[in-house]
């Protein structure tokens, strides 16, 4: 139950036939199986998702699984909730409905022809974009249908200027969903369509470049074969184009997200993160690093650790004012997989430069370090604070080195 009706135990009881069978709870969209007995949509799915394939109640057979929305009995629970509302009780939001395959196929259908008017194909991709956007169970029932194949054909073959948009509302869709391998590989074994994605990268439309990133790494993570990686990676302009976005003043939070996803794919590939090093990732990331969501951060900082093994990426950390104090303050702030990447992060720099070194411990990374290898983090990261305090040791204060015993760097540490 939400936490908002926590009190509803001492001040008021939920009428028996609001709860949902299954979890007992308050139901918030109450849907009928074919046996007649009501449940919580959510609850009934992950019934049937289990395997089960029998009513609840009943223990009859579902011998159709469709779900039909109660709606007489969701307004009473909403009149019930405001009308104890008194007791905390919040009154259940209207739950959209699931897309209608029957719909979702028509819109693929129309949005695909070419004998249909291009103002109609194109009112059909953005409905079915806006059905998409809606929630996952869209989504979900959009993949269903052979959108995915419908879609990639749509954007890869209507390449002139007067169906430009219809490409476009293609690749929007397909930035909310996931590819197979075959369809990732049906995008990056032909160099034309890793190309067009790239140019859509420079387009003057930031939502359209966003989701040119999202195709890309979709495909670039999609793909097991090393070298198609390496060469997506390798196509000219393709880092200038997502460090393009990370350091436009129009990102939101999606284009941060999509963008550093992207170019943590891109780094992948060893081989190449030189290039991302000259496409000017490295003050990118450091300027943008205080702006990321955790989930975001981490890969941000993963990102850092990948550049940071190759010497170009190493000095041009190093030369950037910001990097080591922002590394020292974020260790332990973030997360355990954070700490580990910004202190592998440091310990690459400090190797490379006296002069970080000097810079990590003016800002404090003696404290962090050793509070790090006595906390909960995970062992590859004390692993790397060890070696980083031995790196160190020649700069610490002598206060610092005189009440250092407990905290004795290992010399078998073995670096990540």
């Amino acid at each position: 139950m939400p936490g908002s009706l926590e009190p509803l135990d001492v001040g008021v009881q939920i009428p028996y036939h609001f709860r949902c069978p299954i979890s007992l709870e308050l139901m918030s969209d109450p849907v009928t199986v074919c046996t007649g007995q009501t449940y919580d949509r959510s609850s009934i799915e992950s019934w049937v998702a289990t395997g089960n394939i029998t009513c609840p109640v009943t223990r009859a057979p579902l011998l159709d699984f469709s779900l039909i929305p109660n709606h007489t009995l969701r307004r009473l629970i909403q009149d019930w909730c405001v009308a104890n509302r008194s007791f905390g009780v919040e009154r259940i939001p209207t739950p959209k409905q699931p897309a209608d395959p029957c719909v979702v196929r028509m819109l693929l259908n129309q949005g695909s022809s070419e004998s249909v008017a291009f103002n109609l194909r194109l009112s059909a991709l953005r409905k079915l974009r806006g059905l998409a956007r809606d929630s996952d169970k869209n989504r979900a029932v959009i993949v269903a249908n052979n959108a995915r194949e419908i879609l990639l054909s749509v954007v890869f073959t209507e390449v002139n200027s007067n169906s430009s948009e219809l490409n476009h509302e293609s690749l929007a869709i397909l930035s909310m969903i996931s590819l197979s391998e075959a369809e990732c590989l049906y995008v990056a074994t032909v160099s034309d369509r890793v190309g067009y994605l790239v140019e859509l990268l420079f387009h003057s439309n930031i939502d359209i470049r966003v989701n040119s990133a999202a195709l890309i790494e979709i495909v670039a993570a999609g793909i097991r074969s090393a070298e198609l990686r390496a060469q997506i990676s390798n196509v000219d302009g393709i880092f200038e184009g997502i460090v393009g976005i990370l350091n436009c003043p129009l990102a939101n939070a999606r284009a941060l997200k999509i963008s550093i996803k992207a170019l943590f794919a891109l780094c992948l590939v060893k081989q190449h993160r030189n290039k991302a090093v000259t496409a000017g990732s490295v003050p990118a990331l450091i300027d943008r690093l205080v702006e990321f969501e955790k989930c975001d951060a981490e890969r941000a900082l993963a990102t850092v650790e990948l550049l940071c093994r190759i010497s170009s990426g190493c000095a041009s950390f190093a030369a950037h004012a910001l990097t080591v104090p922002l590394l020292v303050r974020i260790i332990l702030k973030i997360s355990d997989r954070a700490t580990e990447y910004a202190a592998g992060s440091l310990l690459s720099i400090c190797s490379a430069s006296e002069e970080a070194q000097q810079e990590a411990v003016s800002a404090g990374v003696l404290t962090q370090l050793l509070l790090l290898v006595q906390s909960d983090c995970t062992e590859r990261a004390k692993r790397k604070a060890q070696m980083l305090l031995k790196l160190l040791r020649n700069s610490w204060p002598e206060d610092a080195i005189a009440n250092s015993d407990d905290f004795a760097c290992a010399d078998d540490v073995v670096p990540f």
